[in-house]
């Protein structure tokens, strides 16, 4: 329906980003592809194997389904903090006439800090010896029982390397959110109000039906970067103890860059592509269908 000179401009402007996306996400998703089908340690000549790397991965590989376990328990717990945080700031700010922009700013400023920097203090604040936050509030507070050296706990590793990957990105979330409720017609609040409707009535039929596009698109978001975390966890524990906080990107690295075995680590590779794909579907599949009920 568009004019050809601006069909024109249309091509001109997407056809850059495009050739960019395309150059640096789906040349090396393709390229995963095909090496996944031999096997190669990266120096001598490549061997065709066929499908044996993705039988191997579902059926030979324990390590794998250990992994991809601690995959889905690493993303409900960034699922929690970083949504759940995210509506419950989102919404008492939403609530305050003064000092939005100072929280907002101290929510924000993990997103912005080095992964390194933020690996090493989570590092202090899980330690044993010299005793960190997580213990000394324990112990302050009559909790000395449950003082433990939480990365190197295998009941408590995968829940410690999850929270600081949580916590660095509800500033994010919080923002998208926020701008969100603030854009939600306050007479229709006000009205719900009059007819005797409290504050959960009124953010459950109201508010969130008016910010589900955007909770849907801050879902993906948190999922697909949740399923491909991989720097915090690495430093924090390298994996460890066992496997109790190997994840299925680092477990990717360790194939390729340890182990040397590039076929198998570009099969992992294309499994976390299809899982942020079918993630993604579901998501999308489980929301309409909420939102049509």
């Amino acid at each position: 329906m568009l004019p050809y000179r601006s069909k024109l401009s249309v091509v001109l402007f997407l056809a850059p980003p495009l050739l960019l996306y395309g150059a640096a996400v789906l040349l090396p998703i393709g390229q995963s592809l095909v090496l996944s089908l031999f096997s190669w340690d990266g120096i001598t000549d490549m061997q065709f194997v066929g499908l044996d790397n993705y039988r191997f991965m579902l059926t030979g590989d324990p390590v794998f389904w250990r992994t991809f376990l601690n995959q889905l328990g690493y993303v409900a717990i960034c699922l929690v903090l970083q949504l759940g945080g995210g509506l419950v700031v989102a919404s008492l700010l939403a609530s305050l006439t003064r000092g939005r922009e100072v929280i907002k700013v101290l929510y924000l400023l993990p997103a912005v800090i080095s992964t390194v920097a933020i690996a090493f203090l989570f590092n202090r604040v899980y330690a044993v010896h010299p005793q960190g936050l997580v213990n000394g509030l324990l112990g302050a507070v009559g909790l000395d029982g449950w003082e433990r050296p939480w990365l190197s706990d295998v009941n408590t590793v995968l829940a410690a390397v999850s929270t600081p990957e949580g916590w660095r990105f509800i500033g994010i979330y919080m923002v998208i959110i926020y701008a969100a409720l603030i854009a939600v017609p306050q007479e229709l609040a006000e009205a719900a109000s009059l007819d005797g409707a409290n504050a959960w009535h009124i953010f459950r039929h109201i508010r969130f039906p008016h910010i589900r596009p955007v909770w849907l698109t801050t879902t993906i978001m948190a999922t697909t970067y949740a399923l491909r975390g991989f720097d915090i966890p690495y430093l924090l524990t390298n994996g460890g103890p066992g496997q109790s906080s190997e994840l299925v990107t680092t477990y990717m690295y360790k194939t390729a860059f340890t182990s040397t075995n590039y076929g198998y680590a570009s099969t992992l590779a294309v499994f976390i592509v299809v899982e942020c794909l079918v993630a993604v579907g579901l998501l999308v599949a489980m929301l309409r269908r909420r939102a049509d009920a």
